[in-house]
């Protein structure tokens, strides 16, 4: 868009005055789009102030005298002894129970240590397993020997021993394997 300025001098074909009267004419076309453009929107924001205050059409109250203060409080204050008056009686009230003398029907925990082991439902593994093995191993040594030589006649006592222990590391009454048992069945 070019602006021209009434400095501005140029040549045309015509004649130089046809030429700055319609330089003229086109400046004013201008100017009159620009004013009827500004009126417009001039025009719809006044409509839109009137809605808006329609929408918020408040009225404001005057001020408010001290005796219409003092009424108000009294009427308040009226309100309150009537509520007063008609007050339950402690016989209307129902009785609440003491929580203090509640037994509870659950178990209760006091450590972080019995609250866990309350909330856990596997059994407690045993811990040192290894405490009882000498005694499990007479006894597992006790019921099977006797089925080793009857299957392994040619065999010596320290032979029978080491196929012994191999059966002992898998046998189920192992208290180390009875750990993974415990653990592997979940």
């Amino acid at each position: 868009m070019l602006i021209f300025t009434s400095t501005f001098t140029f040549t045309c074909t015509s004649s130089h005055i046809t030429c700055t009267v319609l330089l003229l004419d086109e400046r004013e076309k201008k100017r009159l789009e620009a004013l009827e453009r500004k009126r417009e929107n001039q025009r719809l924001l006044d409509e839109e102030d009137l809605r808006l205050k329609g929408k918020q059409g408040r009225e404001k109250l005057g001020k408010v005298t001290r005796a219409q203060i003092e009424q108000n409080l009294d009427q308040e204050q009226a309100l309150k002894e009537t509520e007063k008056k008609v007050e339950k009686s402690h016989l209307e009230t129902p009785l609440e129970e003491n929580i203090n003398h509640i037994i509870p029907e659950e178990d209760s925990a006091r450590t972080i240590e019995d609250a866990i082991a309350m909330l856990s439902t596997k059994e407690d593994l045993d811990r040192h397993p290894e405490r009882r093995m000498k005694a499990a191993y007479t006894a597992f040594e006790e019921a099977n020997m006797s089925r080793l030589k009857m299957e392994n006649p040619n065999m010596r006592l320290s032979q029978l021993k080491q196929q012994l222990k191999k059966e002992w590391a898998k046998s189920p009454e192992n208290p180390l394997n009875q750990l993974f048992v415990g653990y592997n069945t979940k």
